[in-house]
């Protein structure tokens, strides 16, 4: 299959949407398929030398507040590149803006389009007190996604959500994890060395610093007795975070064997951000064999089996997280226990596996005539 991947971000930018496109498309060339990926023009920063299959950048603006975030612009070159490609199938990661143009031109070609739900946009503009926004964003996202052949969601509560908000031809298709590199084995006495002292119970946050992600819920965290909290991440909320956590150790972006030896070199992972539509941090912490506490909300759900793997407590509450982490930092058997469990919850979730039953998705919408895009009348809004 020639399939055209239009995605509203891209490396070098780091963060969900980009890495699931990068594993898809790696997928992909591996099992003798011809992907092209087309993304909005980034941020400076360095790329890699050459890539296994073509790139078009289309040319964007930066989000205004956030300028690491690019929006790409209407241009015909997408069109012009999905039907240069001679693509069969249109796949839109986490549509929003580029996506929205990627599903007219797929349309205007005549081909069916995959809608890959990942963004909780309307969740983002909730966390900042956006309420009109909210309401616009899922008229938004209806209208996009029901335009589209069919909609892949991450986990079932984004399932939920979306056919809530009047979403329809939703299939459930979960992200896969690295259970190679993320590996107990990865442990690091040298990281821990660098981090904590021996006797301290090393916790960890991974993650984009923004504020929906709520990371100042573990101040009560940084303060317990013989714990040592770690941030890794970055994002426009860091400086805040460094003074609201003033005991927490920031370690910035990290990439690679470096962040799997952190992950491996913890003994507790916390999570904190309640808007997560499938929660990828949260499952390379349990391919690491850390146990997890989450908030009872979003993806993590789907993830964490309350008791087992790790510990689900209340959004939005720092009590909650602080009370958990306390738990487990007092008893290590517990702590041993939930991360070979949560290791062996992930058996099966390979982006191989993952990557296939997308497979099985693009092969079920060809031929398939594409839906019409539904409309929504100024002012009206459409029935949830």
């Amino acid at each position: 299959m020639r399939i055209a991947l239009v995605t509203e971000s891209f490396m070098p930018d780091v963060n969900g949407v980009a890495h699931s496109v990068v594993r898809t498309a790696e997928h992909l060339v591996r099992t003798g398929h011809e992907p092209i990926v087309i993304a909005p023009v980034p941020a400076p920063a360095p790329m890699p030398a050459t890539l296994p299959y073509p790139v078009v950048r289309i040319p964007s603006i930066p989000l205004p507040g956030y300028p690491q975030i690019r929006l790409g612009l209407p241009m015909p070159a997408l069109r012009a590149a999905i039907r240069g490609h001679g693509a069969e199938v249109v796949h839109l990661a986490s549509p929003f803006v580029l996506g929205a143009w990627g599903r007219t031109a797929a349309a205007s070609l005549g081909l069916p389009t995959v809608a890959v739900y990942q963004t909780d946009v309307a969740a983002y503009a909730r966390a900042r007190n956006l309420g009109v926004c909210e309401d616009l964003s899922w008229r938004w996202i209806r209208r996009l996604h029901n335009g589209a052949t069919r909609t892949l969601a991450p986990s079932t509560e984004s399932m939920s959500a979306l056919r809530r908000h009047g979403v329809e031809r939703v299939h459930l298709w979960r992200r896969g994890v690295d259970d190679v590199r993320f590996h107990p084995g990865r442990r690091s006495a040298g990281v821990r060395r660098a981090l904590c002292r021996d006797d301290e119970v090393l916790v960890g946050f991974v993650g984009r610093l923004a504020v929906e992600k709520e990371v100042d819920l573990l101040a009560g965290v940084s303060c317990l007795p013989g714990v040592r909290l770690v941030i890794v991440g970055a994002g426009p909320a860091e400086e805040r975070l460094r003074r609201a956590l003033p005991h927490a150790t920031f370690l910035g972006a990290r990439h690679g064997g470096q962040l799997a030896r952190i992950y491996a070199s913890l003994d507790v992972f916390s999570h904190t951000g309640p808007f997560e539509t499938f929660g990828q941090t949260v499952q390379e912490a349990m391919a690491s064999g850390v146990p997890v506490v989450a908030p009872a909300k979003g993806g993590p759900c789907d993830l964490v089996a309350d008791g087992r793997t790790g510990l689900l407590v209340p959004p939005h509450e720092a009590a909650g997280f602080t009370a958990a982490v306390a738990r487990l930092a007092a008893d290590p058997a517990l702590r041993r226990g939930m991360g070979a469990a949560g290791r062996a919850a992930i058996a099966g979730r390979s982006w191989a596996a993952v990557g296939d039953e997308l497979l099985g998705h693009y092969g079920e919408v060809l031929g398939v005539r594409p839906p019409a895009v539904p409309r929504i009348a100024p002012g009206r809004r459409a029935a949830a």
